[in-house]
């Protein structure tokens, strides 16, 4: 069995991570850490867990307690800077991390201090990382030592757009994101902001025009992206929507596009391309993601739209996928395309 930590196992990813391992027939999680609730049981805090694990008490995280218990593959669900802190300490000590936060993601360091609100001095383990989204980078996953989990808006959008950029089809300037995420998008902290009374009957954008999953979009779609996330009174999903102008010289119909992302994802285990309008109850509970496109000719745009789990796909499901394509295991291991319905 591969004898699995996570780091931060008290947060929202960090309670789908322990849903998912539960399931998983190669894993067993050996080290579950939460400094804040330390001492305290996971079945008290997430009594969804009590028939897993009705005895596991979550740990303050120590780095030493990696090599002593013999772990095999951490999960860092750790806010940035404290992941930054804490990879160095567990690379090359494991067989493979897999970091939630954005410590890892962008390419370029320059971009941190902006986006992030401070400096990246890890430039050798930032060109290490291999980014976590199995659609698109599953060549270079096996065998990856740090592995930095995407953005859940980011995974809904760059699924959406990625195919039809690649393929010539859209334009790479004035791309526009629209994204609506459920509450537990801003983690399980008590916020005014994701209060019932704030976020009941309500409907919110934020993050306008500097929100960090921008310039991460742009790296993994190769466009230039506004993009603006809502949240909205429901507990997991993400559904957005992407508008893009034709490339130039090039005609577009609403069949060309569901036809390039269909032949994109041909044989992808989780992926579903279809006509019918994406729901984010569709994906509930599970790793699907869902996609269709249009194209209107009075305005001459193509719209993509990509429904996900927030945390599932978004987060703890799309790390569990990169977890075992890095580790050579059937990659739908632990993990369900099946959404929860009603």
């Amino acid at each position: 069995m591969i004898r699995v930590g996570i780091i931060g196992a008290s947060g929202y990813t960090g309670a789908e991570l322990l849903r998912l391992v539960a399931q998983h027939p190669q894993m067993e999680v050996a080290y579950a850490t939460g400094d804040t609730q330390a001492g305290t049981r996971a079945a008290d805090l997430y009594p969804s867990l009590a028939a897993r694990y009705p005895a596991l008490v979550f740990e303050s995280f120590a780095a030493d307690s990696v090599a002593r218990l013999g772990l095999d593959l951490v999960f860092l669900g750790l806010p940035h800077e404290a992941s930054l802190q804490a990879a160095p300490q567990l690379v090359g000590k494991v067989a493979c991390v897999v970091d939630l936060s954005a410590a890892y993601r962008l390419k370029q360091a320059s971009l941190y201090p902006q986006w992030y609100g401070f400096d990246h001095d890890q430039p050798a383990l930032l060109a290490e990382a291999v980014y976590g989204l199995p659609e698109l980078h599953r060549a270079e996953l096996p065998g990856a030592r740090l592995v930095a989990t995407p953005g859940c808006h980011v995974t809904a959008a760059t699924l959406g757009l990625t195919p039809l950029v690649r393929a010539g089809l859209i334009s790479t300037s004035g791309v526009v994101v629209d994204s609506i995420t459920g509450v537990s998008g801003a983690g399980r902290a008590l916020k005014h902001s994701s209060q019932f009374c704030t976020v009941d009957e309500d409907v919110t954008a934020y993050g306008l025009l500097d929100h960090r999953h921008t310039p991460e979009i742009e790296q993994e779609v190769g466009a230039k992206v506004l993009f603006t996330p809502h949240l909205a009174p429901m507990n997991r999903g993400i559904l957005a929507t992407c508008y893009a102008q034709p490339a130039p010289g090039v005609e577009l119909s609403t069949d060309s596009l569901l036809a390039a992302l269909a032949d994109f994802y041909t044989g992808e285990p989780f992926v579903v391309v279809g006509s019918a309008s994406p729901s984010t109850k569709a994906t509930l509970g599970s790793n699907a993601v869902h996609i269709t496109a249009r194209y209107d000719e009075r305005t001459a745009t193509a719209m993509v739209l990509t429904a996900i789990d927030n945390l599932s796909k978004g987060a703890s499901g799309g790390a569990l996928q990169a977890a075992n394509v890095a580790l050579g295991l059937a990659e739908t291991a632990g993990l369900s395309n099946i959404g929860v319905y009603p």
